[in-house]
């Protein structure tokens, strides 16, 4: 099961009832955060959900809409009593960065972890999954963000007993270890089915349309994916800005093929996007118009239908 919610969906600056870029994803009692823009942490506090967990927090890039709420949110994890250490993953200059905005968050109980992100794409290991970055087109190094949980293949009870495998290495084998003991030497493979199907979310802010974007999120359950400008006579300002229109974002999802695409980032002067979504699911159908706070619970696929 994973948690997806958008806690702002606004760009360059807040309106009333919009903050800035923010998403979180809680999966087995970890919390990700990508981007952490002003009032972050209080979109967080209106959703119920605690920051102690936040083990991980991934930035695009470093313009303010998307770094500024920074200090604030480590204060809030330090008073919920967090002491785990916390990877923080961004594009060169991250460390850098983050000190200098610790300035005003100095003594924190737990240790601060840096991956500064200097290829492509870079693969970053979780328990029970990963966090593919990878580079995308603005007017500064800006990274997007696919969030990727395995799922192992079903352990074969049949075949380990036609084996002789012992009961009592079953569970070792089932969680990938080799068994070398008693003279005995038993393998995973000997009793596990094929991987599964696992579950995707590809996150994609302040950009223009690149290839590397669709790569990323093919086959995705969930692709969140910038719209700074709902009117197709705004391209040029979007190409000027290194942004994208809705119906760009639209095209980028067709050629993804991910079950839903989630719109996000709105450029100031859109306070409405409902009136463009008509034009943008005749682009590609199942397109949502994000909002702040707006969550989904997110399944395997054998306890939820296929998205087809």
């Amino acid at each position: 099961m994973l948690d997806i919610c958008l806690l702002g969906t606004g760009g360059m600056m807040p309106l009333p009832r919009r903050y800035l870029t923010s998403m979180i994803a809680r999966y087995n009692g970890l919390s990700i955060l990508i981007d952490c823009g002003e009032g972050t942490q209080i979109a967080l506090q209106k959703k119920g959900w605690s920051a102690n967990p936040i083990g991980v927090i991934c930035f695009t890039h470093y313009h303010a809409d998307h770094i500024s709420g920074l200090p604030g949110m480590l204060l809030n994890m330090a008073n919920s009593e967090r002491t785990e250490p916390v990877l923080m993953v961004g594009p060169k200059g991250l460390e850098r960065v983050v000190n200098s905005l610790r300035v005003i968050a100095r003594d924190l109980p737990f240790e601060i972890k840096f991956h500064e992100l200097s290829s492509p794409e870079e693969r970053i290991e979780l328990e029970g999954g990963y966090i593919q970055a990878f580079k995308v087109n603005h007017n500064v190094i800006c990274y997007g963000y696919s969030i990727v949980i395995e799922r192992k293949g079903r352990f074969d009870a049949e075949a380990a007993k036609e084996k002789n495998i012992p009961l009592k290495y079953w569970n070792r084998l089932q969680h990938g270890q080799i068994i070398d003991e008693d003279g005995m030497h038993f393998t995973p493979d000997m009793v596990m089915g094929p991987e599964r199907k696992g579950l995707k979310v590809t996150y994609a802010t302040d950009t223009r349309p690149v290839e590397s974007i669709v790569e990323n999120a093919k086959g995705a359950d969930l692709f969140i994916c910038e719209g700074m400008y709902g009117e197709d006579d705004k391209l040029d300002k979007a190409k000027a800005k290194k942004h994208m229109t809705f119906r760009e974002a639209a095209e980028l999802a067709v050629k993804a093929g991910p079950c839903e695409m989630w719109l996000t980032h709105y450029g100031p002067a859109m306070t409405r996007p409902e009136p463009f979504m008509p034009m943008v699911r005749s682009v590609f159908e199942n397109a949502i118009a994000g909002k702040d706070g707006m969550s989904k619970e997110f399944v395997f696929e054998d306890e939820q239908q296929d998205c087809g």
